[in-house]
């Protein structure tokens, strides 16, 4: 079962330095993400969202492709239109990643100077997740981790 988990840190930098520590173990096979996405305050107040592509949309693309295609071979005008239609329906259906008005919701609380990660987890070594988070400091915005589990991410992020 894929987990929510939600980080404000304390400064602009870190959401986006501990997103890069986990890619590196994403690359290990140490842990698989369904969706990504960071928030970053400006000192001014500015906020900026990246969304990063989740594993639904890719799947979703890909069965609209296949779609797509095969409508396109049989009806070759509208065989593009259906299969991107398609596609959307897919990735609705399959909708798992990181909620667009959670994320928003987020942005519109934090702090200035501040930053935000979200991460929809498939898969996960705990102690190498840890460790990579360990250098940051922040707060558990919300999680659904096990209770154990994310009592370790708060000790972690102190």
């Amino acid at each position: 079962m894929n987990q929510l988990v939600v980080v404000a840190f304390d400064h602009f930098d870190d959401a986006r330095s501990a997103l890069k520590s986990l890619r590196g173990l994403e690359k290990q096979e140490r842990i698989r993400f369904e969706d990504t996405a960071l928030v970053e305050r400006d000192p001014d107040g500015t906020a900026h969202v990246k969304n990063e592509v989740s594993g639904t949309t890719e799947t979703a693309a890909v069965i609209g492709a296949l779609i797509g295609g095969l409508v396109t071979f049989f009806f070759p005008p509208v065989g593009a239109a259906i299969g991107a239609g398609l596609g959307a329906v897919v990735g609705a259906s399959l909708d798992t990643g990181v909620s667009p008005s959670f994320v928003d919701e987020v942005k519109t609380t934090l702090r200035p100077g501040r930053s935000a990660l979200f991460l929809v987890v498939k898969e996960q070594d705990a102690d190498a997740v840890l460790a990579a988070l360990r250098p940051y400091r922040g707060d558990v915005i919300q999680t659904t981790l096990p209770g154990e589990a994310e009592d370790a991410l708060r000790e972690a992020l102190r």
